[in-house]
């Protein structure tokens, strides 16, 4: 089982520090994620609340990922950074391409992209990109990105898509790994067609549930055994090895973990989060909670 360190809404200042820590401690990755701005007025609802409703301030700090991941490549060694997720079809198509390929490069080849489809059509309309036909224009896109990324000369005509030869430089020396995040039909079933999938945060019997989903998907596009495929999620409960070595049977090859939600008060009686969880306290607070997890759980599992 790999672990991954979630940074969402931390204080931006803390984040090369806790990039430190978490290298040191033993985690495997990074998980950044995306929003590029929170509008005034917000129409869209949330897809993961009960009443639709963001569980974040319009304050909270959502750095722009590919330069937070540069940032904290060059500050680590080993590391690895995922995005979970980005959201891809809300930008230009070389834009992304290039600002994936420049992290990658730079990162020395440490970078995953998770992708979704999005849920915010004011992004979207800020943006200039289309928000209805998004999942669709999400799959071509995956196409013209790895097309771009091969170097040299490309060009791609597509549904959504078309340019004719442009070269992007620099580009990685191998194939990027492309996630999909979202647990909807069709976010699975366009994970069961790429590298992985990464999920959202579940109680242990609702990750099985959605893990059997994902491997009918996977059986239907026939990539059940594909090397190499991630399936990464995290859990809404307290740390248990043998939950953890159960869903590393079903299949889980990563955890998604932010260890300093563990205080005291951070969890209510019936395992849910609350907002006593310490976003934006003291980075000493933060490297305990992290060195704590890497030597009661990270260790034992390894």
């Amino acid at each position: 089982m790999k672990f991954w360190q979630a940074v969402a809404f931390l204080d931006t200042d803390q984040l090369l520090d806790v990039a430190r820590i978490t290298e040191a401690a033993g985690f495997h990755g990074i998980t950044v994620s995306d929003h590029v701005f929170y509008p005034a007025r917000l129409t869209s609802p949330y897809p993961y609340s009960p009443d639709g409703s963001p569980i974040w301030a319009p304050s909270t700090p959502w750095p722009d990922p590919w330069v937070l991941i540069g940032a904290m490549a060059g500050a680590t060694a080993k590391l690895r950074f995922t995005t979970n997720v980005y959201v891809a079809p809300a930008r230009n198509h070389l834009v992304v391409a290039k600002a994936v390929a420049t992290a990658a490069v730079v990162s020395r080849e440490r970078v995953s992209l998770g992708l979704a489809a999005g849920w915010m059509r004011e992004e979207f309309d800020a943006m200039g990109q289309s928000f209805a036909d998004r999942g669709k224009r999400l799959d071509e896109l995956v196409e013209v990105l790895r097309v771009l990324w091969q170097g040299g000369m490309n060009e791609f005509h597509g549904d959504y898509y078309d340019f004719d030869p442009v070269q992007i430089s620099p580009v990685p020396r191998g194939p990027i790994p492309i996630y999909a995040g979202g647990d909807s039909d069709a976010a699975m079933r366009r994970a069961a067609r790429l590298d992985g999938w990464i999920g959202n945060a579940y109680q242990p019997e609702e990750a099985l549930t959605h893990l059997d989903r994902l491997n009918r998907f996977r059986r239907a596009e026939g990539t059940a055994a594909k090397a190499g495929y991630e399936v990464m999620l995290a859990l809404l409960s307290r740390p248990d090895l043998d939950c953890y070595r159960r869903m590393e049977d079903a299949g889980v090859t990563a955890l998604i973990c932010a260890p300093w939600m563990l205080a005291p008060g951070a969890m209510d009686a019936g395992g849910a989060w609350s907002s006593a969880a310490d976003y934006r306290g003291a980075l000493a607070a933060k490297r305990a909670a992290i060195e704590d997890f890497a030597e009661t759980v990270i260790a034992k599992m390894a």
